[in-house]
């Protein structure tokens, strides 16, 4: 039997561990924080999922996660448009999320290792060596789930990081009167921002920013009441919302650029292997979708009916003929965004070709699997 190790231990990893765990897998992960913690995102999962997730018993049904079944986007300056969304799809928080599927892992006998940060991976002589600050593991087989970026990005010289990315994302929780079926992406001056229904009757508002926007303004507050208040949508959510934590969560260079599923025979999963943009919505659906590959591939590996060159040609045409077109168009589809004129563009096209604005959306989705 094969020892598996995943680093990371987000949607991906965490689905990744479950599922491994039911086929009598050993597996363990790596997670630099401990369970329970907030995570930048826009906390909406894709309904593509849920026949997967139930199929694992990895729903969240104890939660009651709202179904979202519209979606509206509103320009810079504040014209609005609304669709019916095909799919659809759900609210949870990641603190709930994660959390929960940690819970199902540990108690299938999952091993984890928290607050533990891993500085290198190696592989020589088709094995890996994994090293943290404090120790080392061995494993026959490394799958990486480590999120948006890592210091281990850094270490394992992967070229996206070589290029400086513009963006930073901001997330809350809130509570505020905004309809639970309802997704909404409101456009600002070189940005824009979610906001939807999780658990417990509370929203996320989380948004993505040009760099530029703080370098004006100095402060995350002045440049939200400077920049995002134009849109008087997003004027009227922060003046009328209970706040209920006392800080937002930030994160900084965000970066969209392909990715390699595939890094020095590490498998990639999530967004360590690409990042969609997340004004398609879409992330979560991706990393679940993802974890279900790896496992699957994982599996015939651990049990000895593919070898370690045709785990990794299968795994990343899998991956580039589910994923890869999707991400493409997601960042294409983000020029739409952030500006003015841009933004008023879309809305027209929302208002009078409907047909077209859901054929991009149903686009950044997939099928139910």
């Amino acid at each position: 039997m094969k020892n598996i190790l995943i680093v990371g231990g987000g949607l991906a990893g965490l689905v990744t561990a479950n599922y491994l765990a039911d086929a009598g897998i050993p597996v363990s992960v790596i997670e630099k924080k401990a369970y329970p913690f907030h995570r930048v995102c826009g906390e909406y999962i894709s309904n593509e999922t849920i026949p997967f997730l139930r199929k694992l018993n990895l729903f969240p049904d104890e939660f009651t996660p709202p179904n979202i079944t519209k979606f509206q986007l509103t320009s810079v300056n504040g014209k609005s448009a609304r669709l019916n969304l095909d799919l659809g799809g759900f609210g949870i928080s990641r603190y709930a999320f994660d959390n929960f599927l940690y819970e199902k892992a540990k108690a299938k006998g999952v091993t984890f290792f928290l607050n533990t940060e891993i500085e290198t991976v190696q592989f020589q002589d088709d094995q890996f060596t994994v090293a943290s600050s404090t120790r080392t593991w061995n494993a026959d087989l490394v799958i990486g789930a480590f999120g948006k970026r890592s210091r281990l990005d850094v270490t394992m010289s992967r070229p996206y990081v070589k290029a400086r990315s513009p963006y930073l994302a901001v997330k809350y929780h809130v509570r505020t009167d905004h309809p639970a079926e309802l997704i909404s992406l409101h456009n600002f001056k070189n940005g824009y921002c979610g906001i939807s229904q999780i658990e417990d009757q509370k929203y996320t508002v989380c948004y993505l920013s040009h760099r530029d926007n703080l370098k004006e303004y100095g402060k995350i507050e002045l440049m939200e009441q400077e920049v995002l208040y134009k849109n008087p949508y997003l004027k009227s959510i922060f003046k009328n919302s209970e706040f209920l934590y006392s800080r937002p969560e930030v994160i900084n260079e965000i970066s969209f650029a392909t990715k390699s599923p595939i890094e020095d025979h590490v498998l990639m999963a999530g967004d360590s292997a690409g990042m969609i943009t997340p004004l398609c919505g879409n992330g979560m659906a991706l990393a679940i979708h993802a974890g279900k590959v790896v496992s699957e591939l994982t599996i015939e590996f651990s049990r000895g009916k593919i070898n370690r060159e045709a785990l990794e040609n299968n795994y990343e045409t899998i991956w580039n003929k589910l994923f890869a077109s999707r991400l493409w168009i997601g960042r294409k589809v983000q020029f739409l965004f952030g500006a003015e004129w841009t933004s008023n563009l879309t809305v027209n096209l929302m208002r009078h070709s409907p047909s077209v604005a859901n054929l991009i959306i149903r686009n950044t989705h997939g099928n139910p699997f």
